[in-house]
């Protein structure tokens, strides 16, 4: 908790974290206003998809380019552009008077928030750089409490009854904040780093980390989508439990993520990831056992398990040999996306060409692969020291 003490006693780290929250709590609120924006359009559920996907697609268009475009802006201030452009954005999909416009509000907001994402965990990167303190792990705890912020904006939907209204107050709040802690921040820029040329050699350690990438954040959208499934139909467990394994895994991965950073500057970034990596395979294993309990205290392990991952796939990133920090961290955001949006849709076909079981052993297997790519990572490092 000594990140968390960190952040809330100095605005030069608390700045940086709340902007993480901030994007959780514009996503989240747009993310609860789904169902009455498909009612109000009269899109069936595969046109909404489509819509949907727009919103994907923006992230991955600015993804190759952003890097150019912090390190231009500098990457404190070119956070304060993305989070201002994000809060504008956010607020067009839910006034879409049709698909198409629907559609091109969510590639711009997709597209604004790939942006601010990449900068705000650049900024980190570089802070931690300058300050010798670790807090990436805890701002990405920043980033899931915004969710639980924008998850408890949801009652008010009975009491504003307007949308809109709700997205702009979720703004105002976001961006009167930022507006206070942003000066503390906006001056950083990158480190300047030694160029070199282009090499296999040079590139290995980004793409071993875009793997665990990849596979870690689609594991996460693989529960986010089929726990309650999972609970339901293999465990037999009765409706009042089919969120509790998406609840476990969501509020263990808050409580890691406060927890990683001090965990980290004891055992280092590597370890770290091999340790979360043991702790997900022992949660898949009590998954896998289809007991109700035993299943749902699975969810809220691997949840721990993989809470410290992506905080330190994105620290490492950052401190690539011969990558400017913006580029390793655009990187691992995009290999990451890629999985949280394909994993669960190629689970699915598992699914439905086996069995729901044999999607998690599936998952299960591939953690084991992350364990296995960390000792690379490992000799790696030990060769550099």
């Amino acid at each position: 908790m000594r990140s968390l003490r960190l952040i809330l006693s100095n605005p030069r780290y608390f700045g940086p974290a709340w902007v993480f929250a901030s994007l959780n709590i514009l996503f989240g609120t747009w993310a609860i206003y789904i169902p009455s924006v498909k009612e109000d359009l009269d899109i069936n559920k595969a046109t909404l998809g489509i819509a949907i996907f727009f919103l994907s697609l923006g992230v991955f268009t600015i993804f190759p380019i952003a890097s150019k475009i912090i390190n231009r802006l500098g990457v404190g201030r070119a956070t304060v552009i993305g989070l201002l452009l994000s809060c504008i954005a956010a607020l067009f999909p839910l006034i879409a008077p049709g698909f198409l416009s629907l559609a091109i509000a969510l590639f711009v907001f997709g597209a604004t928030n790939g942006f601010t994402d990449i900068s705000m965990n650049t900024l980190v990167t570089e802070i931690e750089k300058e300050d010798k303190q670790n807090f990436m792990s805890a701002s990405h705890g920043f980033f899931s409490l915004g969710g639980v912020l924008a998850g408890l904006g949801s009652f008010l939907i009975p009491i504003i009854e307007n949308r809109f209204v709700h997205m702009t107050l979720a703004v105002s709040l976001v961006f009167l904040v930022n507006l206070i802690f942003f000066k503390h921040y906006n001056k950083v820029v990158a480190a300047p780093i030694e160029k070199e040329a282009f090499s296999f050699k040079n590139f290995k350690p980004l793409f071993l980390l875009g793997i665990i990438s990849f596979v870690v954040m689609g594991s996460e959208g693989a529960i986010v989508d089929w726990s309650g499934l999972f609970l339901k139909e293999v465990t037999l467990a009765p409706e009042a439990l089919w969120g509790a394994g998406f609840l476990g895994f969501q509020v263990f991965m808050t409580l890691g993520r406060f927890l990683g950073d001090a965990i980290s500057a004891r055992i280092g970034s590597v370890k770290i990831v091999a340790l979360g990596a043991i702790i997900a395979i022992v949660g898949y294993g009590l998954v896998l056992t289809s007991s109700i309990a035993f299943a749902i205290i699975g969810f809220a392990l691997t949840g721990l398990g993989f809470s410290v991952i992506v905080p330190e796939l994105f620290r490492i990133g950052g401190h690539v040999k011969g990558v400017e920090s913006s580029q390793g961290v655009a990187f691992i955001a995009g290999t990451g996306y890629s999985g949280f949006l394909v994993g669960p849709v190629i689970l699915g076909f598992i699914a439905e060409e086996f069995t729901l079981s044999s999607s998690f052993v599936s998952l299960l297997f591939l953690t084991v692969a992350i364990l296995l790519t960390t000792l690379l990572l490992r000799k790696k490092s030990k060769r550099k020291g």
